[in-house]
């Protein structure tokens, strides 16, 4: 069977005729999974409901699209050559230079290890590369600056394609490159330094000059703060357009003459101030965040906390949250909050007055938050630590780093650590529990993607690699269960959509074939990160029980709300 996607063929420039060409993608279709889910407590009826979705999981065949050149008038084909692209993951939507000449796709290769951007001439179909990205480990393909899943793909086309701004990380760091669009050759790296591009925030073509977001490029202050910047197209005229000790965000005028910035750490309120770009003058003192009344009441800063990482050299940044009635004379059990999701880093960098983490923390806790290696946004040699090792999580940095807290305060229990998780998060906790039980012996997992064969395709071939190998068992939670030691509570969704149920469920049945003894919490009707309202005790309970030694109330004579169902769908994994 072969399926034919046409795109809309785009307007040719004046003076030629329209629709006179137009690209369209053969498709050879893969392997549509589909995974069935039983509702077992249904709001509207009494019987169960049976639900199916599409699920690709790693190693599922994929749709294969191979482009093709269509002549409109004469209605002809012209031929493509598939040399340049032979085995896709995935192909972007052709998109046409201006004058018509040629139209350019992306293609990116299965595994993630070879990125081209693709022009296919107009009148021959013939076919070139302009840019050719290859990676020993990954090429992190999504775009730029997205958000938590901020890729370190950019491309920005100047000129109608006759010179190209492309971001890589060849050099060992996230940085941007200037190439000539014609000849397909670089003209100059735009960026350089140990420190990276976090974001793009604009390109001015007629001035030739990007602005941008840079991380890490003081070296005396946090490596994941950001920093406002500008930079000329040849490399020149590097200008830091903020400085303040905290991670920025600026708003610029629409001239981009004047721009606010506003910078902050977890121990810093909010600081904005409103800037001339010229020569970045200050021009007034907006507003300071006041955290008088928050400290008065007994609100604690949470503490930066740095320490060396698995090498001895690189800096592992974390953050301590200690609980309001805080004494130094007592000793303290450990909580770690993990998310090791290669995708990001997640430490928290900005100012919070309320948090969960400090809800734990009254309970008589020490609660910390650190990025180990694998995680986003430092070097590519920090991130590559994650390829085809996402049972790693960073655990021989996080350890080390809670060591050396534990050495300089008495108070902090290193004997009595915990761990938890949501999602990816639920899977590096369990993994926290199941490698290193010497060193977390109570976890509470939500969620977790617990066999990255389990998982959706495109999420795990990114960190894990394509053909599956014996990598996805070594790192699998259901294959090592039976190394369990400590206390283990799996949080399960029911109708989780974004990380299939079973994944769970075979965690159990593993646990189960060891004779582990372990609990679970099994909600139906719940989505991934199991929102329910009022639940959070469970694990507060479980920490209570088993690391403080204490009973937690008898909640079944207490009178609570109802939990209500919300919807979450916990971000990328």
């Amino acid at each position: 069977m072969v399926r034919r996607a046409t795109i809309t063929p785009s307007e040719l420039s004046p003076g030629l005729p329209i629709r006179k060409r137009s690209p369209a993608y053969r498709t050879r279709p893969g392997y549509d999974r589909e995974v069935d889910y039983v509702e077992s407590s249904p709001a509207d009826q009494l019987q169960p409901k049976h639900r199916t979705i599409l699920y690709r999981k790693p190693g599922d065949a994929l749709d294969i699209a191979y482009p093709t050149l269509f002549d409109l008038a004469a209605k002809t084909e012209i031929e493509i050559d598939h040399s340049l692209f032979p085995n896709p993951y995935s192909l972007s939507p052709p998109v046409w230079w201006k004058d018509s000449r040629a139209f350019t796709f992306e293609y990116n290769q299965l595994g993630h290890q070879a990125y081209t951007v693709t022009e296919v001439d107009a009148s021959t179909g013939k076919t070139r590369p302009l840019i050719a990205e290859t990676a020993k480990t990954f090429f992190y393909y999504n775009n730029l600056g997205a958000g938590l899943s901020a890729g370190r793909k950019y491309r920005h086309d100047v000129n109608d394609g006759k010179e190209i701004i492309w971001a890589s990380e060849r050099d060992g760091w996230e940085h941007l490159y200037l190439y000539d669009g014609v000849t397909g050759q670089l003209k100059n790296q735009i960026t350089k330094g140990n420190w990276l591009v976090r974001n793009v925030d604009f390109v001015d073509d007629e001035r030739r000059q990007i602005w941008f977001e840079a991380g890490g490029i003081d070296p005396k202050q946090d490596p994941y703060f950001t920093q406002a910047c500008r930079i000329n197209f040849d490399g020149t005229g590097l200008t830091r357009l903020t400085d303040a000790d905290g991670t920025h965000s600026v708003v610029f005028s629409h001239d981009r003459k004047y721009y606010v910035d506003t910078w902050q750490r977890v121990d810093l309120p909010p600081q904005a101030q409103l800037r001339r770009t010229s020569d970045q003058k200050i021009i007034l003192d907006l507003d300071k965040g006041d955290a008088t009344a928050l400290l008065a009441a007994g609100f604690r800063y949470p503490e930066v906390f740095v320490a060396k990482g698995r090498d001895g050299v690189t800096n592992i940044w974390g953050v301590i949250i200690r609980p309001a009635n805080f004494d130094p004379s007592k000793k303290y059990p450990v909580i770690e909050n993990i998310y090791a999701g290669p995708q990001g880093s997640f430490v928290p960098k900005t100012f919070n007055a309320v948090t969960t983490d400090q809800s734990l923390a009254e309970l008589g806790f020490i609660v910390v938050h650190t990025d180990g290696m694998g995680t986003s946004n430092r070097s590519k040699a920090f991130h590559d630590i994650a390829y085809k090792n996402l049972g790693d999580a960073g655990f021989p940095d996080r350890i080390l780093w809670h060591k050396a807290v534990a050495a300089k305060y008495p108070w902090y229990d290193i004997s009595r650590v915990g761990i938890f998780g949501t999602s990816a998060g639920g899977q590096s906790s369990l993994g926290g529990a199941l490698f290193h039980p010497d060193f977390y012996k109570v976890v509470v997992t939500n969620s977790g993607c617990h066999d990255n064969r389990m998982d959706k395709l495109w999420w795990n071939e990114q960190w894990m690699g394509w053909p599956l190998g014996p990598q996805y068992a070594a790192s699998s939670n259901v294959d090592n269960a039976y190394r369990l030691q400590g206390k283990a509570l799996i949080i399960v969704g029911e109708m989780d959509t974004n990380v299939d149920p079973s994944s769970s469920l075979q965690v159990v049945n593993a646990l189960v074939k060891a004779h582990k003894h372990f609990d679970m919490l099994y909600i139906p009707g719940q989505n991934h990160g199991v929102a329910v309202l009022n639940t959070e005790h469970y694990r507060d309970d479980y920490f209570v029980h088993n690391l403080l030694g204490v009973e937690p109330p008898d909640w079944n004579n207490v009178s609570l709300p109802p939990a209500e169902s919300v919807e979450a769908d916990g971000g990328a994994n």
